[in-house]
Protein backbone atom coordinates (compact mmCIF):
# COMPACT_ATOMS: atom_id res chain seq x y z
CA UNK A 1 0.00 0.00 0.00
CA UNK A 2 2.70 2.42 0.97
CA UNK A 3 4.47 1.59 -2.57
CA UNK A 4 1.19 2.43 -4.31
CA UNK A 5 0.75 5.08 -2.63
CA UNK A 6 4.10 7.17 -2.95
CA UNK A 7 3.35 6.09 -7.21
CA UNK A 8 0.22 7.69 -7.03
CA UNK A 9 2.10 11.42 -5.70
CA UNK A 10 4.85 10.77 -8.20
CA UNK A 11 2.13 10.32 -10.96
CA UNK A 12 1.33 14.16 -9.93
CA UNK A 13 4.71 15.15 -10.35
CA UNK A 14 5.71 13.81 -13.65
CA UNK A 15 4.98 15.72 -17.21
CA UNK A 16 3.85 13.99 -19.87
CA UNK A 17 4.85 15.13 -23.52
CA UNK A 18 1.34 15.17 -24.08
CA UNK A 19 1.18 18.18 -21.37
CA UNK A 20 4.39 19.93 -22.57
CA UNK A 21 3.77 22.94 -24.84
CA UNK A 22 7.67 21.88 -25.92
CA UNK A 23 8.96 18.16 -26.34
CA UNK A 24 12.47 19.24 -26.38
CA UNK A 25 11.88 18.75 -22.13
CA UNK A 26 10.10 15.29 -21.87
CA UNK A 27 9.16 13.52 -18.69
CA UNK A 28 10.04 16.27 -16.05
CA UNK A 29 8.90 16.89 -13.12
CA UNK A 30 7.23 20.02 -12.29
CA UNK A 31 9.94 21.10 -9.61
CA UNK A 32 12.58 20.13 -12.14
CA UNK A 33 10.93 22.73 -14.64
CA UNK A 34 10.49 25.68 -12.03
CA UNK A 35 13.76 24.99 -10.71
CA UNK A 36 15.07 25.30 -14.07
CA UNK A 37 13.02 28.08 -15.29
CA UNK A 38 13.99 29.75 -12.09
CA UNK A 39 17.76 29.38 -12.54
CA UNK A 40 17.34 30.83 -16.34
CA UNK A 41 15.71 33.92 -15.28
CA UNK A 42 18.32 34.82 -12.37
CA UNK A 43 21.06 34.16 -14.68
CA UNK A 44 19.64 36.77 -17.45
CA UNK A 45 18.08 38.98 -14.67
CA UNK A 46 21.92 39.22 -13.46
CA UNK A 47 23.30 39.69 -17.02
CA UNK A 48 21.00 42.54 -17.69
CA UNK A 49 21.89 44.27 -14.45
CA UNK A 50 25.73 43.76 -14.86
CA UNK A 51 25.33 45.09 -18.51
CA UNK A 52 22.93 48.47 -17.73
CA UNK A 53 25.46 48.88 -14.95
CA UNK A 54 28.57 48.76 -17.46
CA UNK A 55 26.85 50.24 -20.01
CA UNK A 56 26.19 53.18 -17.68
CA UNK A 57 29.17 53.93 -16.65
CA UNK A 58 31.26 53.39 -19.87
CA UNK A 59 28.76 54.55 -21.98
CA UNK A 60 28.01 58.31 -23.40
CA UNK A 61 24.95 59.36 -25.91
CA UNK A 62 25.35 63.14 -27.94
CA UNK A 63 22.94 64.53 -30.21
CA UNK A 64 24.08 66.42 -32.67
CA UNK A 65 22.27 69.13 -34.92
CA UNK A 66 22.57 71.26 -37.88
CA UNK A 67 21.73 74.76 -39.38
CA UNK A 68 19.09 74.93 -42.10
CA UNK A 69 17.77 77.90 -44.03
CA UNK A 70 14.86 78.13 -45.38
CA UNK A 71 13.97 80.60 -48.27
CA UNK A 72 10.88 81.59 -48.77
CA UNK A 73 10.09 82.86 -52.12
CA UNK A 74 7.38 86.20 -52.81
CA UNK A 75 6.79 88.39 -55.85
CA UNK A 76 7.34 91.75 -55.21
CA UNK A 77 6.88 94.75 -58.53
CA UNK A 78 10.36 96.18 -58.92
CA UNK A 79 10.33 100.11 -60.92
CA UNK A 80 13.49 101.96 -61.88
CA UNK A 81 14.42 104.79 -64.28
CA UNK A 82 15.80 104.11 -67.38
CA UNK A 83 17.65 106.37 -69.90
CA UNK A 84 16.08 106.67 -73.16
CA UNK A 85 18.12 107.88 -76.23
CA UNK A 86 14.92 109.91 -78.29
CA UNK A 87 16.30 108.12 -81.70
CA UNK A 88 13.90 108.51 -84.25
CA UNK A 89 15.41 106.28 -86.56
CA UNK A 90 12.78 103.34 -86.00
CA UNK A 91 10.74 105.77 -87.25
CA UNK A 92 12.45 107.28 -90.39
CA UNK A 93 12.69 103.67 -91.54
CA UNK A 94 9.59 102.55 -90.94
CA UNK A 95 8.24 105.86 -93.13
CA UNK A 96 10.57 104.97 -95.61
CA UNK A 97 9.31 101.17 -95.98
CA UNK A 98 5.58 102.31 -96.03
CA UNK A 99 6.37 105.44 -98.22
CA UNK A 100 8.67 102.94 -101.27
CA UNK A 101 5.57 100.52 -101.16
CA UNK A 102 3.05 103.07 -101.38
CA UNK A 103 5.43 105.03 -104.16
CA UNK A 104 5.61 101.42 -106.08
CA UNK A 105 1.99 101.02 -106.24
CA UNK A 106 1.02 104.64 -107.29
CA UNK A 107 3.50 105.70 -110.28
CA UNK A 108 3.48 101.85 -112.01
CA UNK A 109 4.97 103.08 -115.13
CA UNK A 110 7.38 105.48 -113.67
CA UNK A 111 10.71 104.04 -112.95
CA UNK A 112 11.57 105.99 -109.74
CA UNK A 113 8.09 105.74 -107.94
CA UNK A 114 9.51 103.67 -105.30
CA UNK A 115 12.82 105.79 -104.44
CA UNK A 116 10.53 108.93 -104.50
CA UNK A 117 8.24 107.06 -101.80
CA UNK A 118 10.54 106.12 -100.00
CA UNK A 119 11.87 109.53 -99.11
CA UNK A 120 8.86 111.38 -98.37
CA UNK A 121 7.69 108.75 -96.01
CA UNK A 122 10.93 108.34 -94.42
CA UNK A 123 11.21 112.37 -94.18
CA UNK A 124 7.17 112.08 -93.06
CA UNK A 125 8.12 109.63 -90.14
CA UNK A 126 10.93 111.29 -88.94
CA UNK A 127 9.05 114.47 -88.64
CA UNK A 128 5.64 112.79 -86.93
CA UNK A 129 7.92 110.30 -84.51
CA UNK A 130 7.02 110.81 -80.57
CA UNK A 131 10.08 109.63 -79.59
CA UNK A 132 12.21 111.94 -77.11
CA UNK A 133 15.39 111.26 -74.98
CA UNK A 134 14.92 111.55 -71.35
CA UNK A 135 14.07 108.87 -68.37
CA UNK A 136 11.59 106.61 -68.57
CA UNK A 137 10.05 104.54 -65.14
CA UNK A 138 10.23 101.16 -66.16
CA UNK A 139 8.78 98.36 -64.21
CA UNK A 140 8.76 94.42 -63.63
CA UNK A 141 7.80 91.70 -61.28
CA UNK A 142 10.86 90.05 -59.45
CA UNK A 143 11.08 87.20 -56.99
CA UNK A 144 12.84 87.70 -53.96
CA UNK A 145 13.46 85.14 -50.88
CA UNK A 146 12.46 85.61 -47.20
CA UNK A 147 15.78 83.46 -45.53
CA UNK A 148 14.99 82.20 -42.28
CA UNK A 149 17.55 79.79 -39.87
CA UNK A 150 16.30 77.30 -38.29
CA UNK A 151 18.20 74.57 -35.85
CA UNK A 152 17.13 71.28 -36.15
CA UNK A 153 18.22 67.47 -35.21
CA UNK A 154 20.87 65.81 -37.26
CA UNK A 155 21.93 62.65 -35.66
CA UNK A 156 23.27 60.96 -32.41
CA UNK A 157 26.30 59.81 -31.58
CA UNK A 158 26.56 57.16 -28.91
CA UNK A 159 30.19 56.09 -27.29
CA UNK A 160 31.10 53.24 -25.48
CA UNK A 161 33.67 51.04 -24.53
CA UNK A 162 33.89 47.36 -25.22
CA UNK A 163 36.84 44.92 -24.09
CA UNK A 164 38.89 48.15 -23.37
CA UNK A 165 38.07 49.37 -27.01
CA UNK A 166 36.59 52.33 -27.49
CA UNK A 167 33.76 52.53 -30.32
CA UNK A 168 31.56 55.07 -31.77
CA UNK A 169 28.03 54.41 -33.60
CA UNK A 170 26.11 57.24 -35.58
CA UNK A 171 21.99 56.70 -35.26
CA UNK A 172 18.83 58.81 -35.63
CA UNK A 173 16.38 58.29 -32.86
Amino acid sequence: MVLQRKSEEMKDDIKYPSDVKNDNYPLQTKKQILTRGASIGFLVGMLFYAFDVHAYENTEVQDHYKNIIYKTPSQVEVCYERQVSGDKTGDTILGAILGGAIGNNVTKNMPDGGTAGAIIGGIIGNMNSSASGGSKTVCKTETRYTEESKTVYSHSTIKFVYHGKTYTLNFKK
